[in-house]
């Protein structure tokens, strides 16, 4: 399949619609900027491509993306890399930045007040990877474009996550 298709003509469910990257400088008004950036991509993706992009998916990704990004802000030194990607099923949001240190979203506890990021990124996707990479590390979350029932069962416990090893 190297066209991409399944067989049938058609983009296989998890090949890239579009994809589109941006860097950051990882001032002040970075996260605002990534917000707009996400929006601006989810409208202009599905106008293009014909895609249904419901408000539930576009303020997700747009809440992912602020605290994926609000992490690599707060955590590690220099520029922030985003790069968002639309599939057949999900919206893929991939942010890089210098810091070694791999995040691990702790468990849910009320009474704790900020360091909540990670956390709310796993209740609302359908898959979260922590990668490291070369310099610093990758983290990536797909949200489905379909109603969450559909994505994390009858649990609603949503996906665990996974720390790949560099490659």
């Amino acid at each position: 399949m190297a066209d991409g298709t399944d067989g049938d003509g058609c983009t296989a469910r998890d090949e890239h619609v579009v994809r589109v990257g941006f860097a950051l400088g990882g001032d002040d008004g970075c996260i605002a900027d990534a917000r707009q950036h996400a929006a601006a991509f989810l409208d202009q993706a599905g106008e293009e491509y014909g895609l249904l992009i419901t408000a539930r998916v576009r303020d997700l990704t747009q809440l992912v993306v602020s605290e994926l990004v609000t992490n690599a802000c707060k955590y590690a030194p220099g520029p922030v890399l985003v790069e968002l990607g639309l599939t057949a099923g999900a919206v893929e949001v991939a942010v890089w930045d210098s810091g070694p240190e791999l995040p691990t979203a702790r468990a849910a506890d009320p009474g704790r007040i900020g360091g909540h990021g990670l956390e709310i990124v796993k209740a609302v996707s359908e898959g979260l990877s922590v990668d490291r990479e070369a310099v610093g590390k990758r983290i990536t979350a797909r949200i489905a474009l379909t109603e969450p029932s559909a994505v994390t069962g009858a649990s609603g416990s949503g996906p665990a996550v996974t720390t790949a090893p560099p490659g």
